[in-house]
């Protein structure tokens, strides 16, 4: 079900107790005295409403103890319907040491409450292989719980980059023991089509196969230093003498798919976008186009032509096919990032807008959305599009996903025009988007609640999801190494709408991870705290990693290769005392390994201060209305602007979506010592101080820390950093620390030129 209104929910405080590792934390939790204790002999009991969940709470018995439990009209485990309950996934779930009992008015609130009991049960029983247990314990709780919000979703994109069916069900899985109930399917893209259409098997006898394009090619390369960007041999095929990449799913395949995931009460939202990235299906169908062409334009692949009787024709007989295959309330159009220029050129796009009354280009793309809602809405279903489809108007019942961080008024614009909206910004919910230390943080600390909205306002904005983009994901373990753990910190921020206790968090998240080795989650380790990568000292230095996790191995190289299992490991502190480069990396006991960190180790004196004479305060910056790809580019091209900058920020003022900013000056170093800075960039950034490299963090990317230490002394050093942005949204963030310190923004004072 689509749920287009909810209310945000207040949460009692958590308290961290090892006994209650819950992932996400309950509203309201209540520690007992003692333990339940379940056997084979143990007797099940439940309203015949709840016979699907019944099912689901045996196969944990079942896997944790090799048999399941009996039924019976009275039980120590009870799953009782309780009409008082309102929230539709709420439960009460109370244990004692006489028995257990799941309360809700739903079957999606008992389901709610079986995962609640699978956390606290041993991690142990995720495991098939594992020796079954005589009897599982559970710890006496009270526990009333409810989700803050209805939509707490994740999506995938199968296009770029195609997974399998048991990996979807693995997805799945992970998603429903941490309570996500909306699983965005990207079906269709410009590189496949991979759902079975009847009406159209071109779509996928052709659309669903590719040559290997430039994204396999920079995973190719990537590979070799990382198993997980390997394509997966088992999508590539060899056709007509080719090798070609690709796959897509039978609507038998995907019908199972939404069977297995209801089950888990886990609704499948199908996309298929258009009318752009529809370069797959044009191939075969170029009657979609205006001019028969199908390439990339200006900015994307061309779209098909909202000017043509036989384009809604497709759509709708392409979206009835997709209707009987997903009964989900919600499917999604896509309407994003749409090159409206060859419409433009079209004489008979020019008469369509003509006789339709259209004035601009942005109205005709929302004329295409608008009509494909009324189709929607007279299938009985309501249609979600990126938040594109809003510029040329959009009717009020529309659901908007805002995706787009630089446009911040988007879903301010879709709540005040009252249409139902879903969070899904680029930052800090890409989880394509490579991620750091604070990648958890960030997502933890995300409020789905713009500010500019009033408490009436805010009723429209339903929940949130994370987007997968695959164009980097060629296999199912890179997959996982980018969703989670991050996915957790989602979870609980959607479910529990609490940000007061990261730590309580982090302490429940490292008794999670057992579960999901258990689960064949290849989850992304935690990160080696304190890791500078550019360490310089003036005599001697030490290598000194405290484990973020009890039981993990820490392994090094001097010789350039990476890390492996039997690698040299770090037992005792490692001093150094020459300038070297040390590759570290952590493993599991199962074998995992965590990211791999190069530590260049550089032996350097004491930057002099310079005397330039008189100075002021701030610093002098540049402005240059320009894309760059790399910041050494910049000295090519001519400022825009100039500014005096005390602070190392990007103006207000600054509209245009691709630009650099350059800093020149000093900064009054307070003390002499080895400084630490620490560079974030969206897109890249460099750090020169004492005209020395001190942060690399150069290139077009996502937001991404990276550190450096410099020598400096006490006095005024020369300063530069410069900036550059590539389009979709800029984050830039510099600290500094000494001897140890928490990175702090460095003070305005500092600044001068």
């Amino acid at each position: 079900m689509c749920v287009c209104t909810w209310g945000t929910l207040k949460t009692q405080a958590q308290t961290a107790d090892r006994r209650f590792p819950i992932i996400p934390y309950p509203t309201s939790l209540t520690a007992g005295a003692g333990t339940f204790k379940i056997t084979a002999a143990t007797k099940i009991s439940a309203d015949n409403r709840f016979g699907n969940e019944v099912l689901q709470f045996n196969k944990l018995f079942k896997q944790g103890m090799g048999v399941g439990l009996s039924p019976a009209k009275t039980g120590s485990i009870a799953l009782k319907y309780d009409a008082m309950i309102s929230a539709e996934e709420g439960y009460k779930l109370i244990i004692t040491p006489k028995g257990l009992t799941i309360a809700a008015k739903t079957p999606t609130g008992i389901f709610r409450g079986i995962e609640t009991i699978r956390q606290l049960l041993p991690a142990g029983i995720e495991d098939a292989g594992a020796k079954k247990l005589t009897a599982l314990t559970l710890p006496a709780v009270n526990i009333e719980d409810q989700p803050a919000y209805a939509w707490r979703g994740m999506h995938l994109d199968v296009s770029r980059h195609f997974f399998s069916i048991s990996y979807l069900r693995k997805f799945i899985d992970v998603m429903a023991l941490y309570k996500m109930n909306k699983f965005h399917l990207h079906l269709t893209d410009d590189q496949g089509w991979r759902i079975e259409i009847k009406k159209y098997p071109k779509l996928t006898t052709e659309g669903a196969w590719r040559t290997f394009n430039s994204q396999d090619s920079a995973c190719m390369k990537k590979a070799k230093d990382n198993p997980d960007f390997v394509i997966d041999p088992q999508h590539i095929v060899q056709k007509n003498g080719k090798t070609m990449y690709g796959g897509f799913y039978t609507q038998q395949q995907m019908k199972d798919l939404v069977a297995y995931a209801a089950a888990k009460h886990i609704d499948i939202i199908p996309e298929i976008d258009m009318p752009g990235h529809m370069m797959a299906a044009i191939n075969s169908y170029p009657f979609l186009t205006c001019n028969g062409e199908n390439k990339f334009g200006e900015l994307f692949s061309l779209p098909i032509c909202p000017a043509n009787e036989s384009t809604y024709e497709f759509a709708q007989n392409v979206f009835t096919e997709i209707m009987d295959i997903f009964p989900s309330k919600c499917i999604h159009i896509g309407g994003d990032e749409v090159d409206r220029t060859d419409w433009g050129k079209s004489v008979a796009v020019k008469e369509f807008m003509k006789q339709n009354g259209i004035k601009d280009l942005a109205g005709l793309h929302s004329y295409f959305i608008n009509r494909m809602e009324k189709f929607f809405n007279s299938k009985g279903r309501k249609l979600i599009g990126w938040d594109e489809i809003i510029e040329g108007g959009i009717s009020p019942t529309a659901i908007v996903m805002y995706w787009r961080g630089w446009v911040p008024d988007a879903p301010v614009k879709a709540a005040k025009n009252g249409n139902t909206v879903i969070m899904t910004p680029g930052e800090p919910l890409y989880f394509d988007n490579l991620p750091d230390k604070n990648s958890i943080y960030n997502v933890y600390h995300f409020n789905p609640i713009p500010k500019k909205l009033n408490a009436q306002e805010a009723k429209a904005i339903i929940g949130a999801q994370a987007n997968i983009w695959s164009e980097m994901i060629p296999s199912e373990n890179r997959a996982d190494y980018m969703f989670m753990p991050r996915m957790t910190a989602l979870a609980e921020r959607l479910w529990t709408n609490n940000t007061d206790d990261y730590q309580s968090y982090l302490n429940r998240l490292t008794q999670q991870y057992k579960r999901l080795d258990n689960l064949k989650v290849h989850y992304r380790l935690p990160d080696l705290p304190n890791m500078i990568t550019e360490r310089v000292f003036i005599a001697t230095d030490t290598l000194n990693i405290n484990k973020p996790m009890a039981d993990m191995q820490i392994r090094f190289t001097t010789d350039g290769t990476l890390p492996q299992a039997n690698s040299t490991e770090l037992k005792t502190p490692l001093v150094i005392a020459k300038s070297e480069t040390i590759k570290v990396a952590a493993f599991t006991p199962i074998g995992s390994r965590g990211d791999i960190y190069t530590i260049n180790y550089k032996k350097q004196t004491y930057a002099e201060p310079v005397k330039p004479g008189t100075v002021t305060p701030g610093l002098n910056s540049t402005y240059y209305k320009a894309f760059f790809k790399q910041t050494s580019l910049i000295s090519k091209a001519k400022g825009d602007s100039i500014f005096i900058s005390n602070s190392i920020s990007v103006p207000s003022t600054v509209t245009a979506p691709s630009f650099a900013i350059t800093y020149r000056g000093y900064i009054d170093v307070p003390a002499d010592g080895v400084y630490s800075f620490y560079l974030t960039c969206d897109d890249g950034g460099v750090l020169k101080i004492a005209d020395r490299v001190v942060v690399d963090n150069d290139g077009n990317h996502s937001a991404i820390e990276k550190n450096g230490q410099v020598a400096l002394r006490k006095g005024l050093q020369k300063f530069d950093l410069d900036f550059i942005e590539g389009g979709g949204g800029f984050k830039l963030i510099l600290k500094y620390s000494l001897n140890g310190s928490e990175p702090a923004e460095i003070p305005a004072s500092w600044f001068k030129k």
